[in-house]
């Protein structure tokens, strides 16, 4: 499913309808998304004609909208196409039923609400399920934003990537004038500098990662501290998530977002054959639930939001903010998969899976922590990895 950032006005909207009665005729009802003639009771509220098939397009095709301006624009009849997500949110926010589209026309019994005041107590009940989806939506819409603007690897940003093998320079030679005097130090040299190069092309998503979380809702309101370790520890876990879709078992290669790759046997070199092995087997079983970018995009949402990492806090606020993606998350799955009943599941069970592949790098970090003198690394890459630069930084 892609995001639709339009900002035209649409053909059959393009135009204001004209309209000779005013909010002194009785005959008027305005609609209660963009004010313009009511035509009737559309999906829960009156509301025009524009609105209402705006609506019903918007649930039929599942779109997911983007707005340019932190989601507060004014909708009003001469300008509601301009911001089709707030125009959507809207519709929402007054009482527009997503179910009313999907299963038919809402009873007369319920039309007759307004006018009569019947049902109060059920309109109230109705009226905060709406709320909770229109809650709902919105952590789908802002994750999805975020994950747009921040990640390298979705869809459309590596449709057509041209690539090319990485050139390693590993006839460098060491700062240390012993470092290849025997086979395993060449081996060792080859390793550092196969990794100082795979460091290069890892840092560009590391600040993305940052800019990501920052529009995760809630980590904003964690503690320094807590936001700090969540990025750090989970860093490769989500980086890893990004890049399953640019991990191929047909040649064995991982490519990143400029189309530079790496192959397999050159991360065996950098780390060990099993780790390796662990990474390419999650990346095609990742890959096989066949998630969109706005599926990816939760999913990250909740790896980031892991309670568990050591140093934690604040754990429980975490846990409310984690629980609240991942029912976001749950919904956009099932609206998506809706035949596929165990998908979500399946989703769910691969965030252990993750966090056991993220311990066994941070033992692989433990290596290169102790070879810090021999590394010559990005800074950003050094710190997000506690990897010393100095005698200063093991103190």
């Amino acid at each position: 499913m892609k995001l639709e950032e339009k900002q035209s006005y649409q053909a059959a909207d393009s135009t204001p309808t004209p309209t000779t009665a005013t909010p002194t005729n009785k005959n008027f009802v305005p609609c209660k998304v963009c004010g313009d003639k009511a035509s009737g009771y559309h999906y829960g509220v009156t509301s025009c004609e524009g609105c209402k098939g705006f609506f019903r397009r918007s649930i039929q095709k599942q779109i997911e909208y983007r707005c340019l301006r932190d989601g507060k624009c004014l909708v009003i009849r001469l300008n509601r196409n301009r911001c089709q997500y707030c125009r959507f949110k809207k519709c929402l926010a007054v009482g527009m039923s997503r179910d009313s589209v999907r299963y038919g026309r809402v009873p007369k019994r319920s039309r007759e609400r307004e006018g009569d005041g019947r049902g109060e107590g059920s309109e109230m009940v109705a009226r905060e399920v709406e709320n909770k989806q229109l809650a709902i939506y919105d952590i789908i819409l802002t994750i999805s934003q975020a994950h747009h603007a921040n990640c390298a690897y979705t869809e459309e940003k590596t449709r057509a990537l041209v690539r090319k093998p990485i050139i390693f320079n590993t006839s460098e030679v060491s700062s240390d004038p012993e470092a290849a005097s025997s086979t395993m130090d060449t081996l060792e040299h080859q390793k550092i500098t196969m990794w100082q190069s795979f460091a290069v092309f890892m840092t560009p998503s590391i600040q993305r990662v940052v800019e990501f979380a920052k529009r995760v809702p809630g980590f904003s309101e964690l503690s320094q501290d807590d936001q700090l370790i969540l990025i750090k520890v989970g860093f490769f876990e989500l980086w890893l998530t990004h890049i399953s879709r640019m991990i191929s078992s047909v040649d064995n290669t991982l490519t990143f977002s400029d189309g530079s790759y790496v192959t397999r046997s050159q991360m065996e070199m950098m780390f060990d054959q099993d780790f390796v092995t662990t990474i390419f087997n999650f990346a095609m079983s990742f890959n096989n639930l066949n998630l969109n970018d706005t599926e990816l995009a939760l999913f990250t949402g909740v790896v980031l939001l892991t309670a568990e990492r050591p140093g934690i806090t604040d754990s429980k606020v975490i846990e409310q903010q984690q629980d609240r993606i991942i029912e976001a998350l749950r919904v956009q799955v099932g609206r998506n998969h809706a035949s596929e009943t165990h998908l979500f599941p399946n989703v769910v069970m691969k965030m252990p899976e993750l966090r056991q592949i993220g311990a066994k790098h941070q033992e692989h970090l433990n290596w290169f922590r102790s070879s810090w003198s021999r590394l010559k690394l990005p800074p950003l890459f050094a710190e997000i990895f506690d990897i010393p630069k100095c005698e200063e930084d093991l103190l």
